[in-house]
C-alpha cells in the first residue's frame, strides 16, 4: 500500500510590529526548518518517511482591539508535471481553513508554520508546496510556492525536531537557557528486517559534542531495535521513533550527533544537530 503525502498546518504565534502597507498582506521570509521552531535546514531534499517544516511570516494580517486575528489558510501539495498529489485527486479539493489567534501583543505580523509529512513510499522527484492565507477582515491575499524534492526510499534518521516535554507534544527551539531541557525526537525509517525474525536489527548511538567537535559522552546512549527490543515493530511499519533528552547544565554551543546502523542491510545514516545553551537570567 502507498503512503502519500500528509499535509498538516501549525500556527505559532509570536506577532511583532511591521511595516506592512495598510491592506496589503504578504508571506514573507520563507524558509524550511528543523522542527518547528527549530533552525533553518540548508537543503530541500528530503528522504521518503521525513519532514519537512515549513516557516514563514503573515505581514499585514489584521489584529484588532481584541487581540484577535481572523484569517483563513489554504494548502495543497503538487508534483513536477503540476497534477495535485494532495489533497489526492480521487477527493475533493479542501476548501480553506477559518482560523482565529488570539495575539495580545498586536502589530500586523503573524510567524508561522506548515509542514509537510512525506510517506515511506512517496516517488521520488520535484514538488511544490502551495500555500495562500486570506485576511478575513481586508479579504487580502498573500500566497507562496515552495519546491522542495524527494530523494529515492533509503534508510536514515527522518523527522528530527525538539520538544519541551517526552511526549513529543510540545514544540521546543534548539536553543533554550541552562535549567531547562529539551527532547530531541526522531525516527529512524526504511530499513531492513532480519530474514528469521522478521524484526529490524538497527543500532542507534546518541552523542554529544562541544563546540570543538570533541566527544563528552565516554559511554554515548545508545539503542538496539531487534527482536530483543522491549517495543517490537509492528510488521506494517517501515519506521520506528526515538527520542534522547537533552538538559542543559551550563552555556556553550553542542551537537547532538544521532547516528543509526542497519545491521541488516550494513547501511549507516548519521544527523547532527546543532544546540544552543544560554546563561541563566
Amino acid at each position: 500500500m502507498t503512503v502519500m503525502i500528509a499535509i498538516a498546518l501549525l500556527t505559532a504565534l509570536a506577532p511583532q510590529p511591521t511595516a506592512q502597507p495598510a491592506g496589503e498582506l504578504k508571506l514573507a521570509n520563507v524558509r524550511t526548518t528543523v522542527g518547528e521552531l527549530g533552525p533553518t535546514r540548508e537543503v530541500s531534499k528530503i528522504l521518503p518517511g521525513d519532514v519537512l517544516f515549513i516557516a514563514y511570516d503573515i505581514e499585514g494580517i489584521t489584529i484588532d482591539g481584541e487581540g484577535l486575528a481572523r484569517y483563513t489558510m489554504a494548502m495543497e501539495v503538487v508534483n513536477a508535471a503540476g497534477a495535485r498529489i494532495l489533497p489526492p485527486p480521487s477527493e475533493p479539493k479542501v476548501e480553506p481553513r477559518e482560523l482565529t489567534e488570539f495575539v495580545p501583543l498586536r502589530g500586523n505580523k503573524l510567524p508561522a508554520r506548515a509542514f509537510v509529512t512525506v510517506g515511506l513510499d512517496q516517488p521520488a522527484g520535484e514538488y511544490t508546496c502551495k500555500l495562500s492565507v486570506t485576511d478575513s477582515k481586508t479579504k487580502a491575499t498573500g500566497s507562496m510556492n515552495l519546491k522542495f524534492e524527494v530523494t529515492k526510499k533509503d534508510f536514515g534518521v527522518v523527522a528530527v525536531y525538539t520538544t519541551h516535554d517526552q511526549r513529543g507534544e510540545l514544540s521546543a527551539p534548539t536553543s533554550g537557557q541552562v535549567g531547562q531541557t529539551v527532547y530531541v525526537q526522531f525516527s529512524v525509517a526504511s530499513f531492513e528486517r532480519d530474514p528469521k525474525t522478521k524484526q529490524p536489527d538497527v543500532e542507534v548511538v546518541c552523542q554529544l559534542l562541544d563546540d570543538k567537535g570533541a566527544p563528552l559522552l565516554t559511554t554515548p546512549r545508545k539503542h538496539i531495535q531487534d527482536a530483543k527490543a522491549p517495543q517490537p515493530v509492528k510488521d506494517a511499519d517501515g519506521a520506528f521513533a526515538l527520542q534522547f533528552p537533552v538538559f542543559m547544565n551550563r552555556p556553550g554551543k553542542f551537537t547532538v550527533e544521532i547516528t543509526a546502523t542497519d545491521r541488516v542491510s550494513k547501511k549507516a545514516s548519521t544527523y547532527k544537530l546543532p544546540v544552543t545553551v544560554s546563561p541563566a537570567n
